[in-house]
Protein backbone atom coordinates (compact mmCIF):
# COMPACT_ATOMS: atom_id res chain seq x y z
CA UNK A 1 0.00 0.00 0.00
CA UNK A 2 1.46 3.69 -0.98
CA UNK A 3 1.98 5.87 2.06
CA UNK A 4 -0.61 8.95 1.73
CA UNK A 5 0.80 10.25 5.28
CA UNK A 6 2.43 13.40 4.06
CA UNK A 7 -1.22 13.97 1.93
CA UNK A 8 -4.29 12.98 4.08
CA UNK A 9 -4.75 17.09 4.11
CA UNK A 10 -7.77 17.89 1.53
CA UNK A 11 -6.11 21.33 0.80
CA UNK A 12 -3.04 19.91 0.00
CA UNK A 13 -2.38 21.89 -3.55
CA UNK A 14 -1.47 18.37 -5.03
CA UNK A 15 -5.13 17.04 -4.48
CA UNK A 16 -6.44 20.51 -5.67
CA UNK A 17 -5.36 19.94 -8.64
CA UNK A 18 -6.18 16.36 -9.64
CA UNK A 19 -9.56 17.30 -7.81
CA UNK A 20 -9.73 20.57 -10.72
CA UNK A 21 -9.51 17.89 -13.65
CA UNK A 22 -12.22 16.05 -12.08
CA UNK A 23 -14.38 19.15 -11.69
CA UNK A 24 -13.82 19.69 -15.49
CA UNK A 25 -14.87 16.17 -16.23
CA UNK A 26 -18.18 16.60 -14.12
CA UNK A 27 -18.90 19.58 -16.14
CA UNK A 28 -18.66 17.53 -19.22
CA UNK A 29 -21.14 15.19 -18.15
CA UNK A 30 -23.13 18.30 -17.02
CA UNK A 31 -23.19 19.41 -20.45
CA UNK A 32 -24.42 15.92 -21.44
CA UNK A 33 -27.23 16.15 -19.25
CA UNK A 34 -25.29 13.66 -17.45
CA UNK A 35 -24.86 13.84 -13.12
CA UNK A 36 -21.87 16.04 -12.78
CA UNK A 37 -19.65 13.16 -11.46
CA UNK A 38 -15.87 13.12 -12.94
CA UNK A 39 -12.58 10.98 -12.17
CA UNK A 40 -9.04 10.80 -13.48
CA UNK A 41 -6.64 8.48 -12.33
CA UNK A 42 -2.77 9.47 -11.62
CA UNK A 43 -0.50 6.96 -12.48
CA UNK A 44 2.31 7.93 -9.73
CA UNK A 45 5.31 6.12 -11.53
CA UNK A 46 4.58 8.18 -14.70
CA UNK A 47 3.79 11.30 -12.81
CA UNK A 48 0.62 11.16 -15.04
CA UNK A 49 -3.31 11.29 -15.74
CA UNK A 50 -3.97 7.90 -17.68
CA UNK A 51 -7.70 8.36 -17.41
CA UNK A 52 -10.08 11.08 -17.00
CA UNK A 53 -14.24 10.06 -17.59
CA UNK A 54 -17.59 11.17 -16.51
CA UNK A 55 -20.65 9.71 -15.50
CA UNK A 56 -22.44 8.61 -19.19
CA UNK A 57 -25.21 6.27 -17.40
CA UNK A 58 -27.68 8.26 -19.80
CA UNK A 59 -25.65 8.40 -22.84
CA UNK A 60 -25.13 4.77 -22.75
CA UNK A 61 -27.70 3.68 -21.01
CA UNK A 62 -25.93 1.79 -18.93
CA UNK A 63 -26.41 1.38 -14.92
CA UNK A 64 -22.76 1.05 -14.38
CA UNK A 65 -21.74 4.07 -16.66
CA UNK A 66 -20.27 5.56 -13.08
CA UNK A 67 -17.26 7.98 -13.60
CA UNK A 68 -14.96 5.41 -11.68
CA UNK A 69 -15.84 2.59 -13.66
CA UNK A 70 -15.19 4.13 -17.00
CA UNK A 71 -11.90 5.51 -15.66
CA UNK A 72 -11.15 2.57 -14.29
CA UNK A 73 -11.36 1.00 -17.38
CA UNK A 74 -9.56 3.41 -19.59
CA UNK A 75 -6.53 3.00 -16.94
CA UNK A 76 -6.29 -0.78 -17.29
CA UNK A 77 -6.06 -0.53 -20.63
CA UNK A 78 -3.33 2.12 -20.61
CA UNK A 79 -1.56 -0.07 -18.36
CA UNK A 80 -2.20 -2.99 -19.95
CA UNK A 81 -3.26 -4.74 -16.36
CA UNK A 82 -6.22 -5.20 -14.46
CA UNK A 83 -4.02 -4.13 -11.21
CA UNK A 84 -3.78 -0.41 -10.94
CA UNK A 85 -1.48 -0.88 -7.96
CA UNK A 86 0.62 2.83 -8.69
CA UNK A 87 -2.50 4.80 -9.06
CA UNK A 88 -4.49 7.42 -7.74
CA UNK A 89 -8.06 7.40 -8.53
CA UNK A 90 -9.68 11.20 -7.78
CA UNK A 91 -13.28 11.33 -8.06
CA UNK A 92 -16.18 14.37 -7.12
CA UNK A 93 -18.36 11.94 -5.38
CA UNK A 94 -17.42 9.78 -2.48
CA UNK A 95 -18.02 6.30 -4.82
CA UNK A 96 -20.89 4.40 -4.17
CA UNK A 97 -20.85 0.30 -3.43
CA UNK A 98 -20.43 -0.67 -6.83
CA UNK A 99 -17.43 1.86 -7.65
CA UNK A 100 -15.78 1.02 -4.11
CA UNK A 101 -15.82 -2.77 -4.54
CA UNK A 102 -14.35 -2.00 -8.60
CA UNK A 103 -11.40 -0.04 -7.00
CA UNK A 104 -10.89 -2.60 -4.20
CA UNK A 105 -10.70 -5.15 -7.30
CA UNK A 106 -8.46 -2.75 -9.41
CA UNK A 107 -5.97 -2.61 -6.36
CA UNK A 108 -6.24 0.72 -5.87
CA UNK A 109 -4.45 1.83 -3.10
CA UNK A 110 -5.61 5.40 -2.55
CA UNK A 111 -8.94 7.31 -3.55
CA UNK A 112 -9.08 11.25 -2.97
CA UNK A 113 -13.03 12.19 -2.94
CA UNK A 114 -14.56 15.54 -3.39
CA UNK A 115 -17.90 15.27 -1.12
CA UNK A 116 -19.21 12.65 0.66
CA UNK A 117 -22.46 11.05 -0.58
CA UNK A 118 -25.28 11.02 2.72
CA UNK A 119 -27.51 8.13 0.11
CA UNK A 120 -24.63 5.93 -1.31
CA UNK A 121 -21.17 6.59 -0.03
CA UNK A 122 -19.28 3.59 0.43
CA UNK A 123 -16.07 5.00 1.63
CA UNK A 124 -16.91 6.81 4.98
CA UNK A 125 -20.75 8.00 4.84
CA UNK A 126 -22.88 4.59 4.55
CA UNK A 127 -20.04 1.75 4.47
CA UNK A 128 -16.32 1.96 4.25
CA UNK A 129 -15.91 -0.75 1.87
CA UNK A 130 -12.24 0.76 0.90
CA UNK A 131 -10.97 -0.25 3.84
CA UNK A 132 -13.01 -2.83 5.07
CA UNK A 133 -10.21 -5.34 6.85
CA UNK A 134 -12.50 -8.31 5.72
CA UNK A 135 -11.24 -7.57 2.20
CA UNK A 136 -8.57 -8.78 0.61
CA UNK A 137 -6.90 -5.43 -0.67
CA UNK A 138 -8.06 -1.58 0.95
CA UNK A 139 -7.23 1.81 0.12
CA UNK A 140 -6.03 4.79 1.50
CA UNK A 141 -9.04 7.15 1.29
CA UNK A 142 -8.92 11.70 2.08
CA UNK A 143 -12.34 13.07 1.27
CA UNK A 144 -13.31 16.70 1.33
CA UNK A 145 -10.77 17.90 -1.83
CA UNK A 146 -12.84 20.56 -3.22
CA UNK A 147 -16.08 19.61 -1.31
CA UNK A 148 -18.11 22.37 -1.84
CA UNK A 149 -17.48 23.41 -5.35
CA UNK A 150 -18.03 19.38 -5.93
CA UNK A 151 -21.13 19.26 -3.83
CA UNK A 152 -22.08 22.55 -5.73
CA UNK A 153 -22.12 21.15 -8.98
CA UNK A 154 -24.89 18.63 -7.86
CA UNK A 155 -26.91 21.08 -5.71
CA UNK A 156 -27.28 22.85 -9.23
CA UNK A 157 -27.58 20.45 -11.41
CA UNK A 158 -30.66 18.87 -9.41
CA UNK A 159 -32.17 22.11 -8.48
CA UNK A 160 -32.37 22.36 -12.04
CA UNK A 161 -33.92 19.22 -12.79
CA UNK A 162 -36.48 19.76 -10.10
CA UNK A 163 -37.53 22.85 -11.94
CA UNK A 164 -37.84 21.75 -14.96
CA UNK A 165 -40.05 18.74 -13.55
CA UNK A 166 -37.65 16.16 -15.04
CA UNK A 167 -35.94 12.98 -12.84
Amino acid sequence: MLDLLPFTDPANPFHQLHMQMAVEEALAAEAEDEVPIGCVILDLDRGQVIAAAHNQKEQLQDPTGHAEIIAITQAAAFLKSWRLERCILYVTLEPCPMCAGAIVQARIPVVVYGCTDPKAGACHTLYQITTDPRLNHRCQVVGGVMAERCAGLLSAFFAKKRALGKK
